[in-house]
This record gives structure tokens, C-alpha cells and sequence, in this order.
């Protein structure tokens, strides 16, 4: 029997059960939150489809110890004729055929409303890189777009009316690598996945469909077909739970992980019913570049500041996206620009140039629209997108990129030319400090030396000093990367940033934790996958 009561500490469903929080506050969010068709759903989709997604994660692992072996990544064999045969994704959506700029941010209630009320034609609400994820602050979440979406109940009067018609909501939810521990399935920690999706489908469908709109998410860190086959099966289950026209729900793909982007056209083909654009997810994609080849001692990158679009293997990444997509009739969508305005009018101006020549570099490639972090970038990018698409166009479509050489296995995985330098390796340790130390008191959206960093940023900055231990790598002033020089520089760049930031604040925050923290997963033998499995057992809850 379904309990739904802030008396109750604990919600079951038969085999699912949710744990909830004796705080009140947190109580009054999830009985919101969590109605009996949400709860119902949830156990629906964690008894038909959990054992699957064990099954795809034990793959992620054989396919590692592979590459960890020596084999490289490549273009699959046994699905080559997906690729030579004649087949489109369904038509896209009219309020998702024009994404020129797309704005992504947390899922508190002010960023929400402020990217509710932008001019970016798409306001992308993450659960995700942007979220550390306590149950607070995910029920809060769900209940500020639940609010946002059905305005009849607790209305958010700052949501103007223009924006409500215009700018489009996409909710963005976590990994398939990630659980939810708040809430267990015959007594396990679910997908929290499964969690994101069933909530925010159930809370919102109806309204949703009333505006003329529809379910539609970003799905992130997919690494095969075979997890977006999972996901077609999940949409189509639900839609016919639902009574819905087959290809309701609408999804984006993040190819931000090194195997995925050889399985781009698999990808669409097995999404084809509900799946409208891939989405170049840079940083993440530089990190699992990093992450995937961490063994391979000829693929090791420069400074990540080298690393830019212009790059060699982010070039054919980007230009493969815009030619797979356009070729299926799927949109494609760019990379996110992390930079903050400064209230500085020439260092602004010279920002918002480099921002320019940046998205001008995606639009020039044919993508169809791009991300941004803050609102102060989208008219930037917005003017570079519209310098090739027009403004009175929508999108890019047509741009086929047919005249384009075939882009080779070898491209995607060379590795591009710039230093290792020591200060690169300092200010990766101090850009993960800082960033650590934010997640663990529940902040993932984080400014740091005018940059809104997310978690993919301190991902590539310990994953690439680990890299650089493994492999004894020469930096340009001659020193040899070790993990006594990587601990003595962690020590003096911890006291760099107490310095940074002043005795107070650092007395008051948990540097020294996330220190800790950080010094074991860089010192670690073994490559930890993701920085937020041990920093989630730090989090505030």
C-alpha cells in the first residue's frame, strides 16, 4: 500500500521503497513531489528495465578492460549496415526546430525562473553536472519545474507570459552510472535515471502537451546503441503506459563520451522514433577522451587550455556530429561556452569576442544551435550562429557536409599538439579544489577564475594530472610528473587558495576535506570513473 504523508519518514510500493528525510521541510517537497502515479511509474520502469541497465554498465567495464589492453576505440563492424542504408529520425517537434542558443543551468528556483524569462530559445534544466544531488535539493528541483510548467498550482508570478511561449524547457537528467540512494528497488539504490525521468514525465506530461509541447529530455553520457536502444524501450513503454502517440517524448543525446562518437548513427537509429538532435558535450568528451585512453601513452593531451575546438580531434568530432545528424534529418547542437561577463567593459569585450569567434567556429561547422552557461552570453552567440544561418532562419539542416572527406577513426583519436606545463598542472589542482570543495557542500555550478564550471571541468583536471603520473610525463620546465611532486604541489596550491580566497572563507569551508579527497583519487593506482562517487559519500544531505 502507497503511503503519502509528511508523517512518514519512509514511501513503499510494493518492492520500492523511498527513504526520504525526517526533516519537514524535506517531507513537505516530496509528498509534492511524489504522488502514487509517480511512485507507481518509478517501480514500473526499475522492474522492467533494472537488470538491463546492470547488464550495459558490466559492458562499459569489458569494453575498458579492452581498450585498457591496447585496443583502440572504433567504427563497429556488425553495424555497418545501419550505416549504408537509407533511413531518417521521426520529424522534429515545431517548438524544437529552431535552438540556436540554448541556456543550460541548475534547477533552483531563481536560475529556473531567469532562464524561463531569457531570450535563449531553450532553457536546458540539469540534474546532472549542475546538481549535487542531496534529496533536497533534487525534490526541490522537480517541484520548481513542476511549478514553473503547471501554472494553476503554486504559480511563480516571474515567469512572464512571452517567456512561457517561447522559451522551451528540456529537463536533463543523470547518468546511467548513477544511483539514487534515497530510494531502493527489492533493496538496492535505483538508477537515478529512472528516478529523473519518471518524476518529471509524470509531474509535468499532461501540461506539458497542453502548451503543445512535449516531454522532451537531454540524455547524457551515453557510451553505445545499445544504452539508447534501453532508452527507446523505456519511451515506448511508457507512451503506451500513458496512451500516447508512439514518439511523443522527444530526446537530445550528449555524445560526450570517446566511444559514443563512433556509434553516432547507431545512436539515432535506435532513438529514431523519439530522439531530434546529438549534442557536442566538449568538455565531458575531452575528459572521457582522457578517461578512455588514460593506458595509451601516445594519446596523452597538452594543457586543456590547447584543447579547443580548433584542435584537430575536436574539429572532426564537432564536423562528424553536424554530418551524421544532418544526413538522418536530426538537428545538432554544440558545445557549452562557461564564461561569466565581467563587469570590466574592455575585459568584456574582449570575452564576449572570444566567445563570438568560438561559437562562429560551431555555426561555421554547420550545427544547428549551442550552449551557454550564463545569460550574458546569448546574444553573443546568437549573433555568431546567425552571421550562417540567417534571422529568419531556424536551423542549419541542409548543411550536409557531403564535400567533407570521410572522418577516420584516426582523426577522432589523435591527439592534438601544445605544451604540459607546470602552471597548466597548478591551476588544474586549484580549479579542482575549489570545485570539490563546492560539491561537497551541495554547489555544482560554480564559478571559478570567471568561468561557470560544472563537474566536467574538475574531471579533466584530475583525470589529466593522473595521466600525467601514470605516465611520468616531461613538462616543458624539464620536471618529471611524479606523486611526491603531485602531493607537494597539491600542499602549495591548497595554500594558494586559502591565500585566494582569505582565512575566513576557508576556515568556514571544507578545502581541507576536499584536499583529502582529491589527493586519493589522484594518487589512486586505478583511475576512480567518476570524482562524484566518493564525493558523494561527503555530501551534505
Amino acid at each position: 500500500m502507497l503511503t503519502n504523508t509528511i508523517e512518514e519518514k519512509q514511501i513503499t510500493a510494493a518492492s520500492l521503497v523511498i527513504k526520504g528525510s525526517a526533516q519537514e521541510q524535506v517531507l513537505i517537497q516530496q509528498s509534492k513531489v511524489l504522488s502514487t502515479g509517480t511512485v507507481s511509474l518509478i517501480e514500473k520502469i526499475c522492474e522492467q528495465f533494472n537488470d538491463e541497465v546492470a547488464e550495459l554498465l558490466n559492458m562499459r567495464v569489458l569494453k575498458q578492460q579492452s581498450i585498457d589492453k591496447g585496443t583502440l576505440p572504433a567504427f563497429l563492424t556488425e553495424t555497418k549496415q545501419i550505416r549504408d542504408s537509407q533511413w531518417c529520425v521521426a520529424p522534429i517537434p515545431k517548438d524544437l526546430q529552431d535552438r540556436r542558443v540554448e541556456l543550460t543551468g541548475p534547477v533552483d528556483r531563481d536560475t529556473l525562473i531567469n532562464g524561463i524569462n531569457s531570450n535563449a530559445k531553450v532553457f536546458i534544466a540539469d540534474f546532472e553536472d549542475a546538481l549535487a544531488p542531496s534529496w533536497e535539493h533534487i525534490l526541490k528541483g522537480q517541484k520548481n519545474l513542476r511549478d514553473v510548467i503547471n501554472e494553476k498550482e503554486d504559480k511563480i508570478d516571474s515567469v512572464n507570459d512571452d517567456a512561457r511561449m517561447k522559451t522551451v524547457l528540456m529537463c536533463r537528467i543523470r547518468g546511467l552510472h548513477m544511483l539514487e540512494k534515497h530510494v531502493t528497488f527489492k533493496g538496492e539504490p535505483i538508477p537515478a535515471a529512472f528516478f529523473d525521468f519518471c518524476v518529471y514525465f509524470h509531474n509535468n506530461y499532461l501540461k506539458l502537451l497542453e502548451k503543445e509541447s512535449a516531454p522532451y529530455f537531454y540524455i547524457p553520457k551515453l557510451e553505445s546503441h545499445l544504452e539508447a536502444r534501453l532508452w527507446a524501450k523505456i519511451f515506448a513503454f511508457v507512451e503506451d503506459r500513458y496512451c500516447l502517440r508512439p514518439g511523443t517524448i522527444k530526446c537530445t543525446c550528449l555524445i560526450e563520451t570517446l566511444p559514443a562518437v563512433f556509434e553516432m548513427e547507431e545512436i539515432l537509429y535506435e532513438l529514431r522514433a523519439n530522439i531530434v538532435a546529438l549534442n557536442c558535450g566538449r568538455w565531458d568528451y575531452i575528459f572521457s577522451y582522457i578517461k578512455t585512453l588514460k593506458n595509451h601513452k601516445d594519446r596523452i593531451l597538452p594543457d586543456t587550455q590547447a584543447v579547443t575546438m580548433n584542435a584537430s580531434l575536436m574539429s572532426a568530432y564537432s564536423r562528424l556530429l553536424v554530418k551524421t545528424c544532418h544526413k538522418r534529418g536530426a538537428m545538432a547542437i554544440g558545445g557549452l561556452a562557461a564564461s561569466i561577463p565581467s563587469e570590466k567593459t574592455d575585459s568584456n569585450a574582449q570575452l564576449l569576442t572570444h566567445v563570438f569567434n568560438d561559437k562562429k567556429v560551431e555555426a561555421s561547422h554547420g550545427h544547428d544551435g549551442t550552449w551557454v552557461a550564463h545569460v550574458g552570453l546569448i546574444d553573443t552567440s546568437m549573433a555568431a550562429f546567425e552571421q550562417f544561418i540567417g534571422v529568419n532562419h531556424k536551423n542549419q539542416l541542409h548543411v550536409t557536409r557531403d564535400v567533407d572527406a570521410p572522418i577516420t577513426a584516426k582523426e577522432l583519436l589523435m591527439p592534438c599538439q601544445g605544451e604540459r606545463t607546470e602552471e597548466g598542472m597548478r591551476l588544474n589542482l586549484r580549479i579542482a579544489l575549489q570545485y570539490i570543495q563546492a560539491w561537497i557542500n551541495g554547489q555544482a555550478c560554480v564559478p571559478i577564475y570567471g568561468l561557470l564550471e560544472d563537474a566536467s571541468t574538475a574531471e579533466i583536471a584530475r583525470t589529466s594530472i593522473w595521466q600525467w603520473i601514470k605516465h611520468q610525463v616531461l613538462i616543458s620546465n624539464g620536471l618529471r610528473v611524479t606523486k611526491s611532486l603531485v602531493k607537494k604541489m597539491l600542499i602549495e596550491e591548497l595554500a594558494k587558495v586559502k591565500q585566494e580566497i582569505g582565512d575566513h572563507e576557508f576556515t568556514h569551508g571544507r578545502y581541507t576535506q576536499a584536499a583529502v579527497l582529491l589527493e586519493n583519487m589522484l594518487l589512486a593506482d586505478e583511475l576512480v570513473d567518476f570524482l562524484t562517487e566518493p564525493a558523494s559519500n561527503l555530501l551534505i544531505a
